[in-house]
């Protein structure tokens, strides 16, 4: 999947990061010229799209780098990571532009609202494509979804802007310039919201989304031959591998009848939960699960007692 879609993603991530740094500059230059906080919040938010597409680009060229002695699990971390920073940045945008739309809300300028209008409608036709470019990728990649959220809130910021721009020609209320840049604050904290949670999530290990741990294991709890299930950790390698490690109680069966449990239940896994990295442990006898982990009590023997922690 790689080789050939992970390219074309890989290529259209960098085309896009090219061609939104060019507009940053010519919505910067426009936005002091028609004194639009607006369109100032815009080129700013911008900025933060084409550092979101190179973190998004470099995340994308690491995950794909195999596992090694050191990275045994691999680089699938890396999208991650740069997912929950591309989060952050939008914050810290946001919490300026709302400082800075106070200020105008006091002092009002008057701008230009042609400039708007035209800036406005060429981010519309850049974010467009960029979304349409990454439309497929983002449904499976949590660093590829950011970059493409960032895109849609910008986008929505360039109708806004748009619309503004029409109100201010026909009414003159200058105020609409630093209630625009209010509403793409709001935007911007709305979609990093989303993207904080679930990279936080993932990077501290929680249940991956849409998973709830009691269908597991009851599902499991439903193959022949398994008698409990205990011990049980789910978690995300990246944005769409998931792994699973647990402790399954079985019947005193043969070698070959243990085997096909265990191909059964990660058949289990695999089609129902999409968990292919798995970690299954056969118990016989009934164990206590404690902080330390899965204790199986052994026979009392010579006035003291042992224990074999797994």
């Amino acid at each position: 999947m790689h080789s050939h879609h992970g390219g074309g993603t890989g290529r259209i991530l960098w085309w896009s990061l090219v061609a939104t740094t060019v507009f940053v500059v010519v919505e910067f230059i426009a936005g002091i010229q028609a004194h639009s906080l607006a369109l100032l919040s815009d080129a700013g938010h911008n900025f933060t799209d084409a550092l979101a597409l190179l973190l998004a680009w470099f995340g994308f060229y690491l995950q794909a780098k195999p596992a090694n002695e050191v990275k045994t699990f691999g680089y699938h971390r890396a999208g991650v990571l740069t997912a929950f920073i591309n989060a952050l940045t939008l914050v810290v945008l946001a919490a300026w532009i709302f400082y800075e739309s106070y200020q105008r809300l006091l002092r009002p300028l008057a701008v230009h609202e042609t400039t708007m209008i035209v800036v406005a409608g060429a981010g519309l036709v850049l974010n467009g494509g960029i979304m349409w470019g990454l439309r497929f990728a983002r449904h499976h990649d949590i660093n590829i979804r950011s970059a493409f959220v960032h895109m849609l809130g910008d986008l929505l910021g360039s109708i806004g802007i748009v619309i503004g721009a029409v109100i201010i020609r026909y009414t003159g209320w200058q105020q609409i310039d630093p209630l625009l840049s209010i509403l793409i604050g709001v935007l911007i904290i709305w979609t990093a919201w989303d993207i904080i949670k679930e990279s936080l999530n993932i990077l501290l290990e929680g249940l991956p989304r849409g998973l709830e741990l009691q269908s597991v294991v009851t599902a499991k709890r439903d193959v022949e031959g398994v008698l409990d299930v205990h011990d049980l950790h789910i978690w995300s390698l990246g944005s769409d591998t998931r792994a699973l490690s647990c402790h399954v109680l079985i019947e005193d069966l043969p070698p070959s009848t243990s085997e096909r449990t265990l191909r059964r239940i990660n058949d289990v896994l695999c089609e129902r939960f999409h968990i292919r990295h798995t970690t299954v442990q056969f118990e016989h006898i009934n164990c206590a699960v404690s902080e330390s982990g899965c204790v199986i009590p052994v026979d009392v023997s010579e006035g003291h007692s042992r224990a074999h922690r797994h």
